[in-house]
């Protein structure tokens, strides 16, 4: 699972797309992506346009990382709704009371907004990981093997002094959740993200079932097997359609139009940190946030062993758009700077 960040990277064929038609821009996205399936999403004030190549359209895909984007805004609804604090200890959440760290405590926020000082995977990950690195490396980590390795962890820096991008904090914050809430990982997905949103093509549970893409390795040829995710479900497990992945961002655009999730919404659009050379990188709850000329643009981005995911929205022009692909790229990767420049050429 990845979450790279594309700013500054849209390709010669993406700036080329941006001149053209907002049809003839997807089908150009569609056919600089060179992966079996594909399919770019458009959300233009509500007005959809999906380009796909033949059969991907209704499939639903793996999004990785982009799934921490559905774990934030859970906690901002749990936290809008009293049911937590963003402040609260992670592990005070996750069981009895255990003797003080050296540190801070590691909070609920510092998990999410990857300032926790945990590194980017448990440091027995590794060693189980290896043999299946290309394949499925995460099948072998279990949820309780998780919650040993957060309570032995001792941060690397202080927490909320660093950012450091880490899917062991985020999987973490998942069973930190589960465990405050008293209710399973999926269950509590369901209840309180994806029932409200009406994403009924949209899952946590299982993988390779009937309608699931199938993910293939960097050559483009070789099936990858469907994503088992272990202990890190709230890092990487959710699986959409191009359409409910429409429909989730919509309600980013117009929070007003879900009241029971209408504050978190909002929530997860407000700025929080900024990292980098010269502060150059803003960060909100659960997003990475861009300038532009009309105004902050959020994105993240997503990878399996198999597929890659693409995620952004402006509210200033009322665009969405999401981007899926059945191919992991390592090197020369147009997918996700080509989505980047649809997301900024679609409004």
């Amino acid at each position: 699972m990845s979450g790279n960040d594309p700013t500054g990277q849209v390709t010669q064929v993406a700036r080329a797309a941006l001149a053209s038609t907002p049809h003839d821009r997807l089908d150009a996205a569609v056919h600089a992506v060179d992966a079996p399936d594909v399919v770019f999403a458009v959300s233009v004030h509500g007005h959809r346009t999906v380009r796909a190549s033949p059969g991907a359209e209704g499939l639903r895909y793996e999004l990785g990382s982009a799934s921490k984007t559905y774990t934030g805004l859970l906690l901002a609804r749990l936290a809008e709704s009293g049911h937590l604090a963003y402040d609260d200890s992670a592990a005070a959440c996750l069981g009895p009371p255990r003797p003080p760290r050296a540190v801070a405590p590691i909070t609920l926020r510092h998990l999410i907004t990857h300032t926790s000082g945990l590194p980017a995977l448990p440091r027995d990950f590794y060693r189980q990981a290896l043999p299946h690195w290309t394949t499925n490396p995460f099948a072998g980590y279990p949820a309780h093997r998780m919650v040993d390795a957060f309570l032995r962890a001792h941060p690397r820096h202080r927490p909320g002094t660093r950012w450091h991008y880490s899917n062991f904090a985020v999987s973490v914050l998942g069973h930190a959740l589960s465990a405050a809430t008293r209710t399973g990982w999926d269950a509590l997905m369901e209840e309180q993200v994806l029932a409200p949103l009406g994403l009924s093509a949209t899952s946590t549970r299982g993988a390779g079932t009937a309608g699931d893409a199938v993910g293939h390795a960097g050559d483009g040829v070789t099936q990858a097997p469907p994503l088992r995710i272990g202990g890190f479900a709230a890092a990487g497990a959710v699986r959409a359609t191009p359409h409910d992945l429409l429909t989730f961002l919509e309600a980013h655009l117009r929070p007003e139009r879900t009241p029971p999730l209408a504050g978190a919404l909002h929530a997860v659009r407000r700025p929080v940190l900024r990292r980098g050379l010269g502060k150059a990188h803003t960060h909100t709850l659960t997003w990475f946030q861009h300038p532009t000329d009309d105004g902050p643009a959020y994105f993240h981005c997503g990878a399996t062993s198999g597929q890659q995911a693409f995620l952004g929205f402006c509210p200033g022009t009322g665009t969405a758009v999401a981007g899926v692909a059945t191919r992991r790229f390592r090197r020369a990767d147009a997918f996700v700077p080509t989505a980047y420049g649809v997301l900024f050429g679609a409004g």
